[in-house]
């Protein structure tokens, strides 16, 4: 451990890892230019697609994969690269028996699964620090033929009715006849990188592996005339040196029993075209695999040079036991002796691991608890991907290549000229969802900041830049269509951080980063306001808002009914907007009194919604149903008339995330701010009445600014508290139960639309069918439920008290109710009285196994009754979000 130093803003330096963060920051050390910044996967993207109509699952599959140099990325198994994917290290497979080399994971694209996409691999990733000084990964490999066949054919055969074919239900883990392959690094240095592979075999006789360790250039030499082409070269008998015009030079050490194979990151045109290879050296991408399982071994370069190399071991490791290899890395001089130091390097760094998490986790109760999220921040860590997609390139083409087809400067993303990524981002996962996601990576950053402030800051302002955010203020949404619209969460999440971060560090808190954002979510706002209020009257339509198929209608498409839906969900996001630009600028008038009239601007924009919502406007066009008591959206017919969608979902649940209370102290230290709300509440003491506790101070004199006064919140939280409604065991549902047995049904000029409660995988082929938010819990919005809880909490104290669960007479604080919800969903990931985690379908009969138990998935949504992980089963993106919950809060504040 190193001795305690301070940073700039006075907090103590404990660790060695906090050590390394402050250098890095500092520029001293770049201790995060390596990390595990390699994608699961690249086939499949947008960005390699260059199909006529953005059929991107099609036009680069997992078979072409291997043999098909990428344009934008790179893929690979437990992999490592630089920070702008110049040289990759990772491994590949082979058990004797599969059709083809295991260089990277498979799964189901998006028509070959019954439910959408889907890895169909076992991996999980155990550990990570922020700056990559040690890493952890486990991937278990079947010691039989790998059943891809199966799989594909078994789900081809499964209908939306029923759940997917799984790896573990093809029996290939039978008689624990599998490798548990455990992926270590550890940096001795900023470039001095150490890998350690170790294989256990969990079967009951000897079997043999191939282990191929691989480095490789990205390739950046296909696309432009005249390009310098990097190259790697056997410099000794088992060292590998590289060198990169831009990156420098490296050598690769490897232990005693490898053969060096060099080819080169070229497409096998001969293989996928028909072609001759020409143009190339002859020796493609795909040589390994010849080499290795084919037993082509001309297929490798015999000169043992090229820009892709592997160390191949083959290894017949005993039953019950594991044999380890060791690699090193390194822009250091040759060293006689590389693994003399490397086994106390990575015992150290681990040590040191192990202390920077005791620090974080030392009021956290048991071991579960901190296993569990320890492999919530480990998920998140691996899941910094380099991102790269420069999007006229990618429409106009390369001047090296043949250029793409004309339909595609008509088709996706044309109007996003502008965006120009190459940046190190975090992911929702790295197989299912390797490209960013605005709405997603807002959540990220929340977990994120326990243990890397800097780097969430970073990530929320990124999104912010001019080649990322339109020229009309709009942040992209992700890569398959950047212009569709996601809650605008990303203020709350700049505040969230904001607070996590001066918590940790005292002070006055980061504000340049708070004005450096404001700025731009200013130019968002407006963008909301000019595009998404039709009948400019503070009701918001937003379109599709990440929320899938939970409604009537396809909200990303034109309407069958014609006209537009004044949503409940939308209109409640602007709100909450409003309030969070609000609070960051009356913590910026604190220290510059310019803020005050931006924070008077938003605060003025939240009561004209809340007007709007309440049918308090001249149109009555509100949201609120007095019937039902309820918030809806509402259809607006081409003609005028307004109907009703009287669903029950998580859109009438979003107006409890637009609340905000405020002290009495930071008002006094915003006269000009207090003085212009006083006078507007005093001319319009209706509305401020309606949606406020303004007149009536809580707790402390603070005041309330909420969509939701007592009745209404009451009302709101009687069904979502009701658990043959909204409350299921694990959380709270996206679509009240009611619809089970009575499906929704919608009709309108005869046309009937229907909607019915699905607890696991979506019936529905809206959104390819590998989303539902038609009756799972899904976390984000659970999150921000607790977190609008505490806040009302904050204002309201133990005197206000709620019926938890509706009808069993049992009165709890909102802060208990909040707390309760918390229980709810973290017990999906520890073990239940079973031992199994309620979240660990995946793992089948699996799921006590001493080798599976202690492995924990993170999966996209979890299941409305039993709370099983559904979806993408390493989100650890947005459902990372547990390590926050799991995290104690400080009862003096609602955070």
């Amino acid at each position: 451990m190193t001795s305690s130093t301070t940073t700039a803003a006075g907090a103590a330096i404990t660790t060695a890892e906090q050590q390394r963060l402050a250098e890095d920051a500092r520029g001293e050390q770049p201790w995060k230019r390596w990390g595990p910044y390699l994608s699961e996967r690249q086939w499949g993207t947008v960005r390699e697609d260059y199909s006529p109509h953005g059929t991107a699952w099609e036009y680069l599959s997992h078979d072409a994969a291997r043999s098909r140099a990428y344009r934008w990325g790179e893929d690979g198994i437990a992999g490592l690269c630089d920070d702008r994917q110049l040289l990759c290290l990772a491994v590949a497979l082979w058990n004797g028996h599969d059709p083809i080399l295991k260089e990277r994971l498979f799964g189901l694209t998006n028509r070959e699964g019954n439910h959408g996409e889907d890895v169909k691999e076992l991996y999980y990733y155990l550990d990570a620090t922020p700056t990559s000084s040690y890493l952890e990964m486990l991937y278990k490999y079947p010691q039989r033929a790998f059943p891809y066949a199966a799989l594909v054919d078994g789900n081809r055969r499964r209908g939306k009715d029923q759940p997917e074919l799984e790896l573990v239900d093809t029996g290939i883990f039978d008689e624990h006849r599998y490798f548990d392959v455990v992926v270590e690094y550890a940096k001795a240095a900023a470039n001095d990188l150490l890998m350690r592979i170790t294989v256990h075999n969990r079967g009951p006789e000897a079997a043999r592996i191939d282990v191929l360790p691989q480095l490789w250039f990205r390739n950046t030499w296909s696309w432009t005339e005249a390009a310098v082409k990097p190259e790697l070269r056997a410099v000794g008998a088992r060292v590998v040196g590289a060198h990169h015009p831009e990156l420098g030079s490296y050598q690769l050490h490897c232990e005693e029993g490898a053969a060096l194979l060099f080819c080169d990151n070229d497409t096998n045109v001969a293989r996928l075209f028909g072609a001759d290879a020409s143009g190339g050296s002859g020796y493609s991408k795909d040589a390994f695999h010849e080499h290795v399982v084919a037993q082509r071994h001309g297929a490798v370069n015999p000169r043992q040079v090229g820009t892709k190399a592997a160390a191949h071991y083959a290894l017949t490791v005993p039953a019950g036991g594991a044999t380890q290899l060791r690699l090193r890395l390194t822009d250091a001089p040759s060293s006689p002796a590389p693994f003399g130091d490397f086994d106390a390097v990575v015992a150290l760094r681990q040590r040191e691991a192990d202390e920077f998490y005791a620090a974080l986790q030392v009021a956290l109760p048991d071991a579960e608890r901190r296993n569990v999220q320890r492999q919530a921040f480990a998920g998140l860590l691996w899941s910094k991907q380099f991102y790269y997609y420069d999007v006229p390139q990618w429409l106009h083409g390369d001047p090296a290549q043949p250029p793409p087809p004309p339909e595609r400067l008509h088709g996706r993303n044309h109007d996003w000229q502008h965006l120009n990524n190459a940046d190190v981002i975090s992911m929702p996962d790295t197989w299912e969802y390797p490209w960013y996601a605005a709405w997603d990576l807002a959540f990220h950053c929340i977990p994120l900041a326990l243990i890397d402030p800097a780097f969430a800051k970073a990530q929320l302002v990124l999104l912010t830049r001019e080649w990322y955010m339109h020229p009309n203020g709009q942040l992209p949404a992700y890569e398959w269509a950047f212009g569709d619209v996601n809650p605008p969460v990303h203020a709350w999440a700049a505040w969230r951080v904001f607070e996590i971060d001066r918590k940790r560090h005292g002070g006055a808190g980061d504000l340049a980063f708070l004005e450096r954002i404001l700025h731009k979510l200013m130019l968002n706002f407006t963008w909301w306001v000019n595009r998404k209020d039709l009948d400019n009257n503070s009701i918001f339509q937003g379109g599709f808002l990440g929320l899938d198929n939970v409604g009537v209608f396809d909200r990303s498409a034109p309407l069958p009914t014609g006209g537009h839906i004044n949503q409940s969900d939308g209109t409640s996001w602007m709100a909450m907007y409003s309030l969070n630009l609000m609070r960051i600028a009356l913590e910026l008038a604190q220290h510059d009194p310019v803020y005050e009239d931006i924070a008077t601007k938003f605060f003025e924009h939240f009561l004209q919604i809340a007007a709007a919502m309440s049918s308090m406007t001249d149109e009555g066009s509100g949201l609120w149903d007095e019937q039902d008591e309820f918030f809806y959206s509402v259809l607006k017919l081409p003609t005028g008339e307004r109907l009703p969608l009287r669903l029950r979902s998580m859109v009438g649940l979003v107006p409890l995330f637009a609340v905000e209370t405020l002290e009495p102290q930071l008002l006094d230290k915003v006269p000009e701010f207090r003085k212009r709300l006083e006078w507007f509440l005093d001319h319009r003491p209706d509305l401020a009445r309606l949606v406020s506790r303004w007149f009536e101070p809580g707790r402390g004199e603070r005041r309330l600014l909420s969509l939701l006064r007592g009745h209404r919140m009451k009302c709101v939280l009687r069904r979502m508290l009701d658990e043959t409604e909204f409350l299921s065991p694990n959380g709270v549902r996206s679509l009240s139960r009611q619809y089970l047995e009575h499906p929704y049904v919608f009709t309108e000029h005869g046309q009937s639309f229907s909607v019915s409660y699905q607890p696991a995988e979506s019936t529905s082929g809206v959104f390819g069918g590998n989303s539902n938010w038609r009756g799972p819990v899904w976390f984000p919005m659970n999150f921000l439920i607790i977190e609008s809880l505490q806040k009302f909490h904050h204002y309201y104290g133990d005197a206000f008290r709620i019926e938890h669960p509706t009808g069993s007479g049992n009165l709890l604080t909102l802060d208990a109710v909040a707390d309760e919800l918390t229980h709810r969903l973290t017990r999906i990931f520890l073990p239940g009285t079973g031992g199994a985690r309620g979240s660990a379908l995946c793992h089948g009969p699996y799921a006590d196994d001493p080798h599976f138990r202690d492995h924990v998935l993170f999966h996209e949504y979890f299941d409305g009754d039993d709370g099983h992980g559904l979806g993408a089963s390493h989100q650890t993106g947005w459902t990372g979000l547990v390590a926050k919950l799991l995290q104690p809060r400080s009862r003096s504040s609602h955070h």
